[in-house]
C-alpha cells in the first residue's frame, strides 16, 4: 500500500513538468539538449537510445539517417564548386 502511494505520489509530482514541456516547445528543446548531453557521456547510453528511437519510432529514426546522410553529402561538396 504505501510502494503505490509512493509511486502514485511520483507520478503527480512529475506532471506539471510533463505538462510544461508540452506547452512550450522551447522547454522541450532545452529539456532534449540536457538529456542528450547525459547521454553523450555514455556510449552505452548513446547505443541504446538509438536502438530505442530505431525500434519504437521508425519514422523518427529514418528522419535522422536521412538528415545526417543529407549533411555528410553537403559537406563533400567543395566550396568552389558551389552549383556554377
Amino acid at each position: 500500500m504505501k510502494k503505490e502511494n509512493s509511486q502514485q505520489q511520483n507520478q503527480l509530482d512529475f506532471e506539471p513538468f510533463y505538462e510544461a514541456l508540452e506547452d512550450d516547445p522551447k522547454l522541450l528543446d532545452e529539456a532534449i539538449e540536457i538529456l542528450l548531453d547525459m547521454v553523450e557521456l555514455e556510449t552505452n547510453s548513446v547505443k541504446k537510445v538509438a536502438l530505442y528511437i530505431k525500434e519504437d519510432s521508425r519514422n523518427l529514426y529514418n528522419e535522422i539517417t536521412k538528415l545526417y546522410k543529407s549533411s555528410q553529402n553537403q559537406s563533400n561538396t567543395p566550396s568552389c564548386c558551389g552549383g556554377h
